[in-house]
């Protein structure tokens, strides 16, 4: 790559972002899985489309247009041969805050916005971040989302959906509770319990049962039948809206600019942990994070031409996908082109399912989000991973999603620092071969482990203490990493016991931290440049001759 001019190298990042005919090179061995994978994930989709549009305050539409629209796009353009993207729980958490402010006049726009920010990443290269994003952290994350994801569904279980005034999930659930209607509860939890149990136990009979929607169908069978006081989802549109332009309002622009950069960041953060997810799930290989920020972001611009949502990566779709013998991007193709086809043949049917029946479903896909097991694992393991786990979840569903995460970033940084900045030791230690008369004037100090700026500070401290003697050698051959601010310290040391008429010799400086020292300053702050040595034995020798003539 080195080799290439500068416009052939550019040339070649551009087309590595773009689909190529290498993208379908297994169709002809696996097109009919591929077709049937997407078949089965459409079908898995419909509800939690319909159910993440309902829930976020966009509407059905909205759902499914985005399912539609952006997982077409996102198949195509992706970095991922079986990712499956649309409208996802988390999103509708950012998203929901967003339509009860703005009104959703303002969904296309934010979506306009959010999109491209994510293309930019993808072309600047960006995607490979989300690697320094730990693990305890994206737990905490996923587990906050499922609580907020549940707790949404409590207005719509309760009947008190109009008395809620909030848009934060728990004060909103807590006001929907306060002023709950029994009548409509007692149906909505035989809705819950239909789709319920559909969901858990279905799958249990064949694998291939698609639980949600056959829990959907017979909870609609009986609103059907039954009159009841819930609400239904309405009229849907028999094909796709004709695509607009977002209306862009400047003064509108700069006041979603906080959410955009927040959907974004979601967006980028979900989709490539999906992938990832998916690249180990898949024998398809790996991904490619940057095009995937780029499909991703190529797919909520084209759900904003048709009043879609923002779109990220699935992961319990692209598992159905994976799982289901998906192996190349026309199974999330299909699955695009399934729900075109539901919309198209059975849009009318589709508006009789009722809302406390799609609440069902996403609260047991929430649930099911909260995986106990690995959180049990989170907090048997170490005491700062627990805490970033247990901090990310909480301030996730009581704050904001992506301040939890830099929240918890901060947090697991900050205790691996501390734990790491306790590795660095230092040891006083005693010269080599038969002791002489002065060795008690010379100290040798062994500084083990990492030097930076955490450990810094003790290391100074631990050092500059030394006391009654005329000669220090401080042993480097077992330092770690070093930092500016270690080699600054260093630099310190030497100077402050030079100033008080103690010799300061080191041995073993290692080849990696030479320059380093040379350009902070360590070298200059010796008395003598000879006073580097490669071996202990010299280093000793000449310190106790030192030592006689002090």
């Amino acid at each position: 790559m080195s080799g290439l001019p500068v416009g052939s190298w550019q040339h070649s990042r551009v087309r590595r972002l773009l689909p190529s005919a290498g993208d379908y090179r297994d169709l002809r061995s696996t097109w009919r899985r591929d077709l049937l994978a997407g078949v089965t994930v459409g079908i898995v989709a419909l509800p939690l489309a319909l159910g993440f549009g309902i829930s976020s305050g966009a509407g059905a539409e909205a759902g499914i247009v985005t399912a539609i629209i952006a997982g077409f796009i996102a198949a195509v353009f992706g970095g991922s041969h079986v990712q499956v993207s649309g409208p996802t729980g988390a999103m509708v958490v950012v998203i929901a805050p967003v339509i009860a402010v703005h009104g959703v006049a303002a969904l296309p726009l934010v979506t306009l916005m959010a999109g491209v920010v994510v293309v930019a990443a993808g072309v600047l290269r960006l995607g490979r971040l989300v690697a320094f994003i730990p693990w305890p952290v994206i737990e905490g994350f996923t587990v906050g989302i499922g609580v907020i994801i549940f707790l949404q569904q409590v207005p719509a279980i309760t009947g008190g959906g109009d008395s809620v005034t909030s848009s934060h999930a728990v004060v909103g659930a807590a006001q929907a509770v306060m002023h709950l209607d029994a009548s409509h509860l007692a149906w909505s939890v035989v809705m819950v319990a239909i789709v319920a149990g559909c969901m858990l136990w279905l799958p249990r009979l064949h694998p291939g049962i698609p639980g949600s929607l056959v829990g959907i169908l017979v909870a609609t069978l009986v609103t059907v039948v039954v009159p009841t006081p819930l609400a239904s989802i309405g009229q849907l549109p028999h094909s796709l809206p004709t695509p607009t332009m977002p209306a862009l309002d400047g003064s509108l622009i700069v006041a979603l600019a906080p959410a955009a950069l927040t959907i974004a960041a979601l967006a980028a953060i979900e989709s490539l942990l999906s992938a990832r997810v998916a690249s180990a799930m898949s024998p398809t290989g790996a991904y490619d994070p940057d095009r995937e920020l780029v499909g991703q972001g190529l797919a909520s611009l084209g759900s904003a031409f048709f009043g879609g949502m923002p779109a990220t990566g699935a992961i319990a779709r692209t598992a159905v996908n994976v799982r289901a013998g998906g192996r190349t991007r026309l199974a999330a193709i299909t699955h695009a082109v399934v729900l075109l086809g539901i919309i198209a043949v059975v849009a009318a049917p589709v508006g009789f399912v009722p809302l406390a029946a799609l609440a069902g479903v996403l609260m047991v896909t929430a649930l099911r989000m909260i995986d106990v097991a690995t959180a049990g694992v989170i907090l048997r393991s170490t005491r700062s991973d627990a805490l970033a786990f247990v901090v990310t979840a909480l301030v996730t569903v009581s704050v904001d999603l992506i301040v939890a995460v830099l929240i918890g970033i901060t947090v697991a940084g900050f205790l691996l620092l501390r734990t790491l900045s306790r590795t660095t030791t230092v040891t006083f230690e005693d010269l080599p071969g038969v002791a002489e008369h002065g060795d008690e004037r010379i100290a040798t100090v062994r500084i083990d482990g990492p030097l930076f700026f955490a450990a810094a500070d003790r290391v100074l401290d631990a050092v500059t203490a030394v006391d009654d003697v005329t000669v220090v050698i401080l042993r480097m051959s077992r330092l770690g990493v070093v930092d500016a601010t270690g080699a600054h310290v260093l630099t310190q040391v030497v100077q402050q016991l030079e100033a008080r008429g103690i010799t300061v010799l080191m041995k073993g400086i290692q080849a990696s931290h030479h320059e380093l020292f040379r350009r902070v300053g360590v070298l200059n702050a010796l008395r003598d440049a000879e006073h580097q040595f490669d071996s202990l034995e010299q280093a000793a020798a000449y310190a106790r001759t030192r030592a006689r003539h002090t």
